[in-house]
């Protein structure tokens, strides 16, 4: 059950999360878990908005702020940072990345004929980021398309293109 997208259907189940003042989501199925914010394990010359590394039941799985993924400043941890860890595909393979963010909300039904396309500009986020804009209650969620903000080949070229250098 690899779908990361709605494939169509009537209605499709995300999970709401908060980075900052701005709401986001991802679909459910791409999602395997949610985590206390855990103890990081630092790796050099990883890509700066790579915190570092936990130990998922004998896995390295690899966390990622996505503040800093996004080009913003990251919040202070507060009891409701945590790590979302979702699935993501990269060319043949899966691998598990988390993912941290401010407050985790809730899950969310959003119907295919509530999602709208990414807008083309206005946007503090790169458009192909987002899957689409979901309407809920009264407002609009970002849903994220999993695979680009989080392609392993990007954030592995961008610690290699900056020699790990890390936001302070």
């Amino acid at each position: 059950m690899h779908d990361e997208q709605a494939s169509g259907g009537e209605h499709q189940q995300y999970l709401s999360f908060r980075l900052g003042e701005e709401a986001y989501a991802l679909p459910i199925l791409a999602v395997k878990e949610i985590l206390e914010y855990p103890s990081l394990t630092r790796v050099p010359l990883m890509a700066s908005c790579v915190r570092g590394v936990l130990n998922l039941r004998g896995s390295v799985v690899p966390v990622v702020d996505l503040a800093l993924r996004f080009g913003r400043t990251p919040q202070p941890q507060t009891r409701r940072s945590c790590v979302v860890i979702v699935e993501v595909r990269a060319d043949e393979e899966w691998s598990d990345i988390g993912i941290v963010v401010d407050a985790v909300n809730r899950v969310i039904d959003i119907p295919a004929a509530d999602i709208e396309p990414p807008p083309s500009f206005g946007t503090r986020l790169r458009t192909d980021f987002i899957h689409g804009m979901g309407k809920v209650d009264g407002g609009f969620v970002m849903i994220l398309d999993a695979a680009q903000a989080l392609s392993v080949e990007e954030i592995a070229r961008l610690g290699a293109e900056t020699g790990g250098a890390r936001a302070a």
